[in-house]
C-alpha cells in the first residue's frame, strides 16, 4: 500500500490512540467534510455494542458531522458494520484498514452516486 497523505495519518495516529486508551482489539477515528476528527474505541456493554467505527460515526454525528472524507479502522475488518453507517452518510469516503503498527493492509475506496 502507498504511503497516507499528512490528513490521513492524522486519523491513523488517533485510532492508534483510541486503541490504546481503550486497551480493545481495534480503533477508529473519521474525519468530517469540516476537517473534525474524530476518534473512538469498542463499545461493549451488555445494553450496548459498537465496533470502533460505528462508535466514531456516532460521536461525529451526533457532534453534527454531515458527511464524511475518511476513516481509519486499526485491527478491524472490511466487514465491519461501521463501514455501512460510513456509506449511508457519505458513500465516497475513504476507510484505510491497518493492523496494530499502522500498517496499511487495505483501503476501500468510495463511489459517488450517479444519476441514472
Amino acid at each position: 500500500m502507498s504511503e497516507l497523505d499528512a490528513e490521513d495519518n492524522k486519523l491513523l495516529v488517533l485510532a492508534r490512540g483510541a486503541l490504546g486508551r481503550t486497551g480493545g482489539s481495534a480503533g477508529a477515528a473519521i474525519r468530517d467534510t469540516d476537517g473534525r476528527t474524530y476518534a473512538a474505541g469498542e463499545v461493549a456493554l451488555q445494553a450496548l455494542r459498537l465496533t470502533p467505527l460505528q462508535s466514531a460515526v456516532a460521536a461525529a454525528i451526533s457532534s453534527g458531522a454531515e458527511a464524511f472524507e475518511a476513516a481509519v479502522v486499526i485491527g478491524g475488518k472490511f466487514a465491519d458494520a461501521g463501514v455501512a453507517a460510513v456509506r449511508e452518510v457519505s458513500a465516497g469516503a475513504k476507510i484505510i484498514f491497518a493492523d496494530a503498527s499502522g500498517a496499511v493492509f487495505d483501503v476501500a475506496e468510495g463511489y459517488e452516486a450517479t444519476d441514472a
